[in-house]
C-alpha cells in the first residue's frame, strides 16, 4: 500500500467537523515530526498544524495547504461527520508529498511551509491562521481540490479553478401567534417568510453577471395546526462569479427580505455568514502549476483553466494578504455523485498524482536554480535569491 493511501485510510475513518479536527490534527503533527519537520501545532488556538522546513539558504518562502474538516450530514435522522468534500484526501496528499520533498532533498534554497487549516466548510479556518501570521514571510501560496468527474476525469489536472464568491443569509421570522380562527389578531410569520423565498426568487441583476439566491432551508411550526405560528427560520445560499457581483446580490436580498416581512407586520433578524471571495489567483502561480501538471501527466494531462459555482475559504488567505500569490488548482479522479454528497466516492488511485504535482512546484521554485524554458522575468538579473519561478515559457 502506498503511503498517500496509508495516510487517507486512516484519515477517512476519523472525519471530524470544523475546529474539532483534534484527532485528525495530532496524526498529521506525529508524522510531519516523525519526517523531520519543525512542527507548530494548535496555531491560532485552533487544530491548525503550520509545518517548516528551511534549507538555511537565502530563497523564496512557499507554502502548501491542505483542509482537514470534514461535513455533518443528517443520516437516518442523525448528525453525521463524513469526508464528503475529499479533505482526507487533501491532507493526505499534501502530508504524502511533504515527507517526499524532505526524504528527497529537494528543498535547496528559502524555505518551505506546509498549512494544514481547519474548518474550510465553516468559511473561518483560512481567516484564523491569516490571523495566526502564518503567511506574514510567505510569497507564494498553492491549494488544491478534487473535481468531479463533470469537471475533470482522472488522468487529467485543472491548472487553475477559478471559485465564485458565496454567502449564507440567515433569517429569524418574528410575528404573533394567534387561533387559527381568529388569524388577523396574529401576524403569520410563515406567510411573511414565504414571500420572501418568491421576492428572492424574483430579484434580477445584470445578465452579465453569473450569480444565483436559493432558499436552502424553511423551518416553520406552531406546534399545532390551527395556529398562527410566530415564528420562522429561512437560509439562503447566495454565489456569484465576481465579489462586485455578491455586494450588490447581498444587498438585494436583504432589501426583499425586509421588505417582505414589513408587508406582513412582521420584523426580521438578519446574519450573513460563512462569506467567502471569488478566486484570486495569480498568473505566475499557475503557470508553476502547469509545469507541473504537464511533468506529472504529459501535456495531454493538462486541461484548460475552469471556473465553479463552488467556493473556497483558500481565497481569503489572498484576500487578507495581497502581497501573496496563489495558485489553485483541482485534480481528476472520477469523483462521483458530487461534491458534498454523503455518498461521494473517488479513485483513490489519483491521490498519488497529486503528490507529483505539488513535488513539481516545490522543486522549481526552491530546487536550486531556474530550469530551462523559464525566462528572465521569472528571475530577475542579479537575484539568485528568487531564481526558479517559472512562467512556463510564456
Amino acid at each position: 500500500m502506498s503511503r498517500t493511501l496509508e495516510h487517507f485510510n486512516y484519515l477517512h475513518q476519523i472525519p471530524e467537523l470544523g475546529f474539532e479536527e483534534h484527532k485528525t490534527s495530532a496524526y498529521i503533527g506525529d508524522v510531519l515530526e516523525a519526517a523531520g519537520f519543525q512542527v507548530q501545532r494548535n496555531v491560532g488556538g485552533t487544530t491548525g498544524i503550520v509545518a517548516l522546513l528551511d534549507s538555511g539558504k537565502p530563497g523564496p518562502v512557499v507554502a502548501l495547504r491542505a483542509d482537514m474538516d470534514a461535513l455533518g450530514h443528517i443520516i437516518d435522522g442523525r448528525l453525521e461527520a463524513r469526508h464528503t468534500c475529499g479533505h482526507d484526501g487533501h491532507s493526505s496528499v499534501v502530508l504524502t508529498a511533504a515527507e517526499e520533498i524532505l526524504a528527497e532533498g529537494l528543498v535547496k534554497r528559502g524555505k518551505l511551509k506546509i498549512l494544514f487549516q481547519p474548518a474550510e466548510e465553516l468559511g473561518t479556518g483560512a481567516i484564523a491562521l491569516t490571523e495566526a501570521g502564518v503567511l506574514d514571510d510567505v510569497e507564494m501560496l498553492f491549494g488544491f481540490h478534487l473535481r468531479p468527474l463533470e469537471e475533470c476525469p482522472k488522468g487529467k489536472a485543472v491548472p487553475a479553478m477559478y471559485y465564485s464568491a458565496s454567502a449564507t443569509v440567515m433569517v429569524d421570522f418574528h410575528g404573533k401567534a394567534a387561533h387559527a380562527a381568529r388569524p388577523h389578531l396574529g401576524v403569520n410569520a410563515l406567510d411573511a417568510a414565504s414571500h420572501a423565498v418568491q421576492a428572492v426568487n424574483g430579484i434580477h441583476l445584470a445578465p452579465s453577471l453569473t450569480w444565483s439566491a436559493k432558499a436552502t432551508r424553511f423551518l416553520c411550526d406552531a406546534g399545532v395546526t390551527n395556529s398562527v405560528p410566530a415564528k420562522a427560520h429561512v437560509c439562503w445560499d447566495l454565489r456569484s462569479a465576481e465579489n462586485d457581483g455578491m455586494a450588490t446580490l447581498k444587498e438585494r436580498v436583504v432589501r426583499a427580505i425586509e421588505s417582505s416581512a414589513a408587508a406582513y407586520g412582521a420584523t426580521v433578524d438578519i446574519q450573513i455568514v460563512k462569506e467567502m471571495p471569488a478566486a484570486i489567483i495569480d498568473e505566475q502561480a499557475t503557470a508553476i502549476v502547469s509545469q507541473a501538471i504537464q511533468e506529472t501527466f504529459g501535456e495531454a494531462g493538462l486541461t484548460a483553466a475552469k471556473s465553479t459555482p463552488g467556493s473556497e475559504d483558500f481565497f481569503h488567505y489572498l484576500r487578507l494578504r495581497p502581497q501573496v500569490k496563489g495558485g489553485f488548482w483541482g485534480l481528476g479522479c472520477d469523483l462521483l455523485p458530487g461534491l458534498h454528497h454523503p455518498e461521494m466516492h473517488f479513485d483513490r488511485a489519483a491521490l498519488a498524482d497529486g503528490v507529483g504535482v505539488f513535488k513539481s512546484c516545490v522543486r522549481q521554485l526552491l530546487g536550486g536554480g531556474a530550469k530551462p524554458g523559464y525566462c528572465a522575468r521569472c528571475t530577475p538579473p542579479g537575484d539568485d535569491s528568487r531564481a526558479g519561478y517559472a512562467c512556463g515559457g510564456n
